[in-house]
């Protein structure tokens, strides 16, 4: 058989087709036009098998890769220059190493023989993304471009998914070798998938029958595991009440039984409470986050703490562990449950509904059925929430729009939440509802932003006009960076530093990247503007004028312990 020679830019397509990649989020520059030149035959024609979304900043390549891989399960791809295209992308690496993200980074490079000379756009990008990223890696010869990408690709989705950046020097791209197609399923020293101990699957098994009350933790780790079933199973036999974090609220639907609420500095009060009174503590796929336990040395001391997890290395990270289940949960909930007792907690369960009550009478009603006064943003995303019926997927930016969309929405499937947790990434938001809408494009994204947050990614009305995203944008309005604000009127003695921002006039923004809009001032207005935006096809942009220092509550202030968590603020 004739050997193949072809240029490594071309061998880098055909490894990407044979990764089954069919979405990639870029921007071209000079490092890498070899690469872009060599894509023009795969996105058009007979070799048609990518579509190539044009953004507009490279930062927003990653988020929005990183929104195409939460909805889809699947890995997201950017591709970047080098220099500053390339370190444009290390936000969005960053995010999503915090946020265990499965995504390819392929950048740029100068040519080998220039590396070290400061040449132009040239940067260690190994370097500055390994500490952020879950394996960084220079591809300097055309003949290693196939073993590289599936050993990128192995790594960034097995085990505890995370981001990976390849290097690609221009030399690299452009000299040609013999391209051997290459599978990777096995790297030496990097054990994807711990095997399990069934003595601490016993040890957790006896402890649950053991338990009189019983709470599990439940995290992102159960969907990136694909473990939704196997959790509900889990739970329904032992008759377990589960609280949430940020990332997994959509882990367990929001009308289930057993779901008690989200976790967190915001979460609900109930959880947050009972954190505290369990004598079982079930963590699941989460990594007991600050924004989670509050202060750690008052933090569940009463209780046993089993912990599951596929990474070794957050066990006792935080809290201590009494049984540790080191293993891919959609393995270890099945072998847990086998050994566990048919229960019944009535008597525990009930006890979580005084602290409903007090919560739904001082926060929820209040910030979803106010009376009079200013639109408010818990009615707003309650609104948006009732009219799509649990089926959308939520995007958020960060800030208290985060809070309130995360409280106030509701989930019925599963992969339906994308939000910036561990890192906490002001314009995330836009760029990652457009990933969604690629990764998911049967379902409804709604993205809830404030003013500040859509500002740092606004650009990227320029991507949604050219594709015609149809991302329902919900954007809250209140003149300030809100949850600065806040903290400012809560623990600055009101010293609002720089946080009231003066707006641009958006009406004009949206017309001029052709994005249908409406302005909501009053809450008569706000369910025909929310109706009209779900039945328009495309993407439209809602800009609620909400109340100015409306506070999200309730809150954990910062150092003190969950069950010191406020339902109201004397200001």
């Amino acid at each position: 058989m004739e050997k193949e020679i072809i240029t490594g830019a071309e061998a880098l397509m055909r490894a990407l087709k044979a990764e089954g990649v069919k979405t990639i989020f870029g921007y071209p520059g000079g490092a890498i036009m070899p690469v872009f030149d060599a894509l023009y035959d795969y996105t058009r024609g007979e070799k048609k098998c990518f579509d190539h979304i044009l953004v507009r900043h490279e930062q927003a390549a990653a988020h929005a890769a990183e929104g195409f891989a939460r909805v889809s399960g699947e890995v997201g791809v950017c591709l970047v220059t080098s220099g500053p295209g390339a370190t444009n992308t290390l936000t969005g690496v960053a995010d999503a190493m915090m946020d265990s993200t499965p995504m390819v980074v392929i950048a740029g490079q100068v040519g080998v023989s220039a590396l070290g000379t400061d040449a132009f756009q040239e940067v260690d990008l190994v370097g500055v993304a390994q500490p952020v990223s879950k394996w960084s890696y220079q591809i300097r010869r055309a003949e290693d471009v196939s073993w590289a990408v599936s050993k990128a690709f192995y790594i960034a989705k097995s085990g505890r998914p995370g981001p990976v950046v390849l290097d690609f020097p221009k030399n690299a791209q452009v000299t040609k070798a013999e391209y051997v197609p290459c599978k990777v399923d096995f790297v030496r020293s990097y054990v994807a998938y711990p095997r399990l101990d069934e003595a601490a699957v016993k040890q957790a098994a006896e402890l649950i029958n053991q338990a009189k009350r019983p709470l599990a933790l439940v995290g992102q780790g159960v969907e990136l595991g694909n473990a939704q079933n196997e959790l509900v199973e889990f739970l329904e036999k032992a008759d377990i009440p589960a609280a949430r974090t940020l990332l997994g609220l959509s882990a367990l639907p929001s009308n289930h039984p057993l779901n008690m609420g989200m976790l967190g500095m915001h979460g609900n009060y109930a959880p947050n409470m009972k954190e505290q009174e369990c004598d079982v503590l079930i963590a699941i796929g989460m990594r007991f986050s600050d924004r989670v336990t509050g202060t750690l040395s008052t933090y569940a001391k009463q209780a046993k703490v089993i912990h599951f997890d596929i990474d070794a290395s957050e066990i006792d990270k935080n809290v201590q562990t009494d049984v540790a289940v080191v293993a891919d949960c959609k393995l270890a909930l099945p072998a847990v449950t086998r050994l566990l007792n048919k229960n019944v907690h009535r008597e525990w369960r009930d006890s979580f509904k005084k602290y409903f009550d007090m919560e739904n009478e001082k926060v929820i009603q209040p910030a979803i059925h106010p009376k009079e006064g200013p639109v408010l943003m818990g009615e707003v995303v309650n609104v948006v929430a009732e009219a799509t019926h649990g089926e959308a997927i939520l995007v958020n930016d960060v800030g208290q729009n985060q809070m309130f969309s995360a409280r106030y929405f509701k989930f019925h499937k599963n992969r339906s939440i994308v939000s910036s947790g561990g890192l906490g990434t002001m314009g995330f938001g836009l760029p990652a509802a457009v990933g969604a809408t690629f990764g998911a494009p049967d379902r409804t994204v709604c993205l809830f932003t404030g003013d500040g947050g859509l500002q740092m990614s606004i650009q990227e009305f320029g991507t949604i006009m050219e594709q015609q995203v149809p991302v329902k944008l919900v954007m809250m309005n209140n003149n300030y960076l809100g949850n600065v604000r806040q903290w400012q009127d809560m623990f600055f003695n009101k010293r609002k530093s720089f946080t009231r921002m003066l707006n641009p006039m958006y009406a004009k923004i949206c017309e001029a990247y052709h994005i249908p809009y409406i302005l909501v001032t009053d809450r008569s207005q706000l369910k025909d503007a929310v109706d009209k935006m779900l039945a328009t096809k495309g993407p439209f942009m809602l800009e609620c004028a909400v109340k100015e220092e409306d506070n999200i509550l309730p809150m954990t202030p910062p150092g003190k312990s969950v069950d010191e968590m406020m339902l109201e603020i004397d200001l």
